[in-house]
């Protein structure tokens, strides 16, 4: 018997990706470059591709990273492509620079390095002028101090924990915390009842929910009229969350000491009381590795089995071989569809080992183990069901 020809899949990299993860790849089965006129797989971090013609071979889209909004996830959706992404995997990566950004706050040490590297004259006369302002750069310490923290993901939690340790109180508000999230968080965090309830109490606000509709402008003129006088506030989640004009009101206003932010804008450039950061947030060595290991591992396994972990749209579906003839299933979240592809392969004479189905909004996944091959015309008059978007056919 002929041996099966092995399929080489084609991996386009829109941004660097860390060797680190990309070694993950089998070289005899992938074929990795950042020039890949019909690749099967997209591996990106910040690239926007929002506005790019991607290919209709491409049946997986990874992201080195936690955000997807440089993604056109719902386009995807409607291809029945699973878009991957890396959900905590530069936590620890963003905690320190959340807590890197609460000190240089604190310590005012922005303007005070600003005055220092502005001095002239001997040292003599540098030290006369540093002993003279040096009082204008006092700052407060972290100890018994309330962070608040707004979303209580691995970010918010690591965040909180380190928060601890340096003797700050810490409320947290996350009306859609997971019940594992809560097991894991500290139990010194005071839950805070309401957002209102946690900005009345917070000197510090530190950010980590994802931008979605309901998050869009979440800092905003009505809400900072809750904050206490001098407050520092930090996003190291997405830009989109705060209103900069509104931000901009509250440090003209007292209300705001500080804001600092992973995210320089026009708007924000060369104002006072703000410190932007170039997109910092998963910008260490560690992170970028960890990234890329961990949504290799995820493409590796979608491609070669079809189990899907980390799709912000699919469902998580991991089911453990019994057959070596698989078939995979992106379809609508719409009644009978299920049924209709158990008909189909039974009319074809195929008996169903194992099987799982899950839904995520509008999206659902179905994986099914056979005892016996699947021929193309059986995978192709599964894709032609009303509903189904996507076909693969995973045998071993």
């Amino acid at each position: 018997m002929a041996k099966k020809t092995q399929q080489v899949f084609k991996v386009l990299t829109l941004n660097p990706i860390s060797s680190v993860g990309l070694k993950q790849f089998p070289t005899d089965q992938y074929l990795i470059g950042n020039d890949l006129p019909d690749s099967d797989v997209i591996l990106v971090r910040s690239h926007n591709m929002l506005d790019m013609d991607i290919s209709k071979q491409v049946i997986a889209i990874g992201r080195a990273g936690a955000g997807t909004n440089n993604i056109p996830v719902n386009v995807m959706s409607q291809r029945g492509i699973p878009v991957f992404n890396t959900p905590g995997a530069n936590a620890n990566a963003v905690k320190e620079l959340v807590l890197a950004a609460m000190l240089i706050a604190s310590r005012n040490l922005v303007p005070a390095f600003q005055f220092v590297e502005e001095l002239q004259g001997d040292n003599q006369k540098l030290n006369e002028l540093v002993e003279a302002n040096k009082k204008h750069f006092s700052g407060i310490e972290l100890p018994g101090r309330t962070l608040g923290i707004v979303g209580l993901g691995k970010i918010g939690r690591l965040v909180a924990d380190a928060a601890l340790k340096l003797g700050m109180k810490v409320m947290g508000y996350d009306p859609k915390i997971s019940v594992d999230a809560a097991w894991s968080l500290p139990a010194e965090v005071q839950k805070a009842q309401s957002i209102e309830d946690l900005l009345r109490h917070s000197d510090f606000i530190s950010l980590h929910v994802p931008l979605v509709d309901s998050t869009h402008h979440l800092i905003n003129e009505q809400l900072i009229h809750y904050f206490k006088r001098e407050v520092i506030l930090l996003n190291f989640s997405r830009d989109e969350i705060v209103s900069e004009a509104a931000v901009l009101a509250g440090i003209k206003s007292g209300k705001i000491k500080y804001y600092a932010c992973d995210f320089p804008s026009q708007n924000l450039q060369n104002q006072k009381g703000v410190i932007t950061l170039p997109h910092l947030g998963a910008s260490t060595r560690e992170a970028e590795e960890n990234c890329a290991v961990m949504v290799v591992k995820q493409i590796i396994d979608y491609l070669q089995n079809g189990d899907i972990k980390n799709a912000v749209n699919f469902p998580d579906v991991i089911m453990e071989r019994e057959s070596p003839y698989r078939i995979a299933v992106a379809n609508a979240n719409v009644p009978n569809l299920l049924g209709q592809i158990s008909t189909c392969m039974a009319s074809a004479g195929l008996n169903i080992h194992n099987m799982t189905n899950k839904s995520k909004g509008e999206m659902a996944y179905t994986l099914v183990d056979v005892d016996s091959p699947v021929s193309k015309h059986v995978i192709k008059a599964i894709s032609l069901i009303s509903g189904v978007l996507k076909v693969r056919y995973l045998p071993v």
